[in-house]
């Protein structure tokens, strides 16, 4: 492999697991999101109804 060749391929690997180790920090620091909006509505349906869908 040529020098140019090594080099990409490092800084590609860099990008990559950066990017892992990034957004596992990420995730540690801030686990779940907190200003979600409340949940939807209950399916009031039947358990063997059909679903409707409007196309």
């Amino acid at each position: 492999m040529t020098t140019p060749a090594i080099l990409l391929m490092i800084l590609a690997l860099l990008i990559v697991w950066g990017g892992l180790v990034v957004s596992i920090l990420a995730l540690r620091a801030r686990p779940e999101r907190d200003d979600l909006p409340p949940g939807g509505e209950d399916d009031t349906r039947d358990e063997g109804s059909v679903i409707v869908h409007d196309t």
